[in-house]
């Protein structure tokens, strides 16, 4: 029987999360474990992102970024209730005050916001806090519980403009990384497979993630 693009994705999720946990690379920095997929929002490219994330596999996250549009909280307060209803996680990109008014699980941090984790972590030490890396990280970022490498293979969005790190270039930097590894960029249910073995704690995604589980 062939299997889903939705099947694929989180089979390959979950290989990388239990490989990653036997070498102590799928938990957080007070010992939780990481949710193996993460679906990223875009206004443009994910309008209804609750609908997806309605329908992620239980204990996956959403990594909700809303660029400053003017449905932010309600579109957070739909996710919320979304990610909760599958027992998931939802991080709030670059908002503290919303994550807070939304009791969301965390924030993710753009690369130029990254040094903003360790103030974070300090006041939320519930929280996770992700951050973004398209380049090799020289050393441990306070606070930082994973990092969302991109683009590994060709991908449009924002990363259209950034060189692919190719399978070899993201499994050395996952390797010499201070913290758990996401991959992010370029992802779909033909190459994902090929990530198993580059020591990434779980997969994430925007298009790929919403074609797969989003409704029909």
């Amino acid at each position: 029987m062939n299997r889903t693009d939705a099947e694929i994705l989180w089979e390959v999720a979950s290989v990388l999360a239990r490989d990653a946990a036997e070498v102590s690379r799928s938990r957080d920095r007070v010992g939780r474990q990481l949710p193996p997929l993460l679906f990223f929002t875009d206004p443009d490219r994910t309008p209804r992102p609750w609908e997806t994330a309605a329908r992620l596999p239980t204990g996956s996250g959403v990594v909700y970024r809303h660029f400053g549009r003017a449905d932010a909280r309600e579109t957070a307060l739909r996710l919320r209730e979304a990610t909760r209803a599958r027992n998931g996680l939802l991080l709030i990109g670059m908002d503290a005050e919303l994550a807070e008014a939304t009791e969301a699980d965390g924030v993710h941090l753009p690369e130029r916001a990254r040094d903003q984790a360790a103030g974070l972590a300090a006041i939320r030490p519930d929280w996770l806090v992700t951050g973004a890396a398209h380049a090799p990280i020289p050393g441990a970022i306070p606070g930082l519980d994973a990092l969302i490498a991109s683009p590994v293979f060709p991908a449009g969005g924002a990363s259209a403009d950034r060189p692919a790190l190719g399978l070899s270039g993201f499994t050395a930097w996952v390797g010499a990384a201070p913290c758990p590894v996401y991959a992010l960029g370029g992802l779909h249910s033909g190459n994902v497979q090929s990530l198993i073995g580059s020591g990434a704690c779980g997969i994430a995604g925007v298009s790929a993630i919403r074609s797969a589980f989003g409704p029909d």
